[in-house]
């Protein structure tokens, strides 16, 4: 079997099999894009050896990649091969003993709550977009704590018993439920308003976008989308000071454990499989005492 082919028939099974999102599966496509670059598209899959891969890993730091890219790409060819010799593929697998490379713990980046009030009330200020949608996307990301993909996906039938809160599907095809507070929910409403009258003119079938977040064409909001609306409200028209979708999650998480919310709570809101990963929050919530501390304290 040719190592493309091997490939294709993983990318095949991880999107329908093993239900992982787009996102996901674009992103160990591009590695395994990089893996067939340096080994060559008519690769056989049964002449690859450990050597092959070390030298791809050379190539990759050569290239000057990051360290999580080059770990991202280790942990894409060690699934790879697991998976040939699940079905017998292959007779050894040449990635078991690939070490990744040491990368430093980058802190999640977070907002203050005066950055995120500023950010919020912003788009009333600003007529650059779609005022009522784009203050309802802060809000609803901000007091829900989803992330991105997980908005965009929002349905109006994800919503039940009001619009305080929605199921929401997460990575690994897992639902979990999602809150709003009063400001978020206003904001909705708000957007909810508008967005009718917008389909009603434009005389769209309403069955025809179940998508909470539309674009002004009546079309759902991509990822892209989202991430295109708060560059412009945080670019220079803006506040001037760049802010990632993922920041209002990671200001979520902060803002929690920072008020006394347990971690296993946090965990469960986030949509976390490992506590570990939650983790990371109680991190930056300590060094925020410590700087706290420091420019607070006669001695410190």
């Amino acid at each position: 079997m040719k190592l493309a082919a091997a490939i294709d028939e993983f990318l095949l099974y991880i999107g329908s099999v093993k239900g992982l999102s787009e996102n996901t599966v674009i992103g160990y496509k591009n590695d395994y894009e990089l893996l067939l670059t340096f080994l060559g598209q008519n690769r056989e899959l049964n002449d690859v050896v450990r050597e092959d891969l070390n030298i791809c890993i050379g190539e990759m730091a050569k290239l000057k990649r990051k360290n999580t890219s080059i770990n991202r790409f280790i942990s894409s060819v060690r699934c790879l091969f697991s998976y040939c010799l699940k079905f017998n593929y292959i007779e050894k697998n040449p990635a078991l003993s690939l070490k990744t490379v040491k990368t430093s713990k980058l802190m999640p980046r977070f907002m203050t709550e005066k950055e995120v009030e500023t950010l919020c009330e912003l788009p009333s200020k600003k007529e650059l977009l779609w005022e009522s949608r784009d203050k309802a996307l802060f809000e609803m990301l901000y007091s829900s704590g989803c992330r991105v993909s997980e908005l965009a996906a929002l349905k109006i039938s994800d919503f039940n018993g009001g619009i305080g809160q929605a199921v929401v599907h997460g990575k690994g095809n897992k639902d979990r439920i999602v809150y709003f507070g009063k400001k978020a929910q206003q904001a909705f409403l708000d957007y909810l308003k508008d967005r009718k009258k917008m389909i009603f003119d434009k005389g769209i079938d309403p069955k025809s976008v179940p998508n909470v977040f539309i674009n002004q064409m009546g079309r759902a909001l991509s990822t892209g989308g989202i991430r295109y609306i708060l560059s412009r409200y945080s670019g220079a028209e803006g506040t001037n000071h760049h802010i990632n979708p993922h920041a209002f999650r990671h200001t979520f998480a902060t803002q929690l454990l920072s008020n006394g919310c347990d971690v296993r709570v946090v965990q469960e809101l986030l949509g976390h499989s490992s506590i570990s990963t939650t983790q990371r929050y109680t991190h930056v919530t300590t060094e925020k005492l410590i700087e706290t501390y420091k420019n607070a304290h006669p001695h410190g």
